[in-house]
């Protein structure tokens, strides 16, 4: 091991390395992979669709990690539910399917982050669903109220992480 540098006028043992950027992968994470949803899954049917239309993907392995995009309550002919507790519900049933897709369950959560439009006349519906989906050890959670999100009738969107297995 080398000497890097100073920290705060430490000596850091961390190895030095060049930075050269990748220009294959500038990220620079050689591990990254995007999980595709099969074009004929029951659950996203109708809204597989968007995730190049928008330029996102629905989740993303990185660094023993997977990134899960926010999952909203789209049925799966597209159209948004009614009512918050069909948006939760259909929400947790998209990140479960694709937790199932890579082999994981809703245990293998380690953050999640939901964003609540009106919040404080849907945080009750939203926690009844979110029992139904979670048991201990509970992951991280963050609730946000936010004023809106992407669509004018959604009320709640989910966005998590999980640990992959090894």
């Amino acid at each position: 091991m080398t000497l890097a540098g100073t920290v705060g006028g430490v000596a850091s043992m961390a190895p030095a390395r060049a930075h050269t950027p990748d220009v294959k992968n500038p990220s620079g994470m050689e591990n990254k992979t995007v999980l595709r949803i099969p074009k004929d899954n029951p659950t996203f049917a109708a809204s597989i669709g968007s995730y190049e239309k928008y330029g996102y993907s629905p989740a993303v392995r990185a660094g023993g990690l997977l990134f899960i995009a926010g999952q909203v309550g789209r049925r799966p002919d597209g159209r948004i539910a009614d009512t918050v507790a069909e948006q939760a519900e259909l929400a947790l049933q998209r990140t479960a399917e694709i937790l199932r897709l890579e082999e994981l369950t809703m245990a293998d959560l380690v953050e999640v982050v939901s964003y609540h439009v009106d919040l404080k006349n849907n945080i009750e519906p939203f926690m009844e669903i979110k029992k139904k989906y979670t048991a201990k050890p509970y992951p991280a959670w963050s609730i946000i109220g936010v004023d809106a999100l992407a669509s004018p009738d959604l009320k709640i969107e989910i966005r998590s992480i999980a640990a992959l297995r090894r």
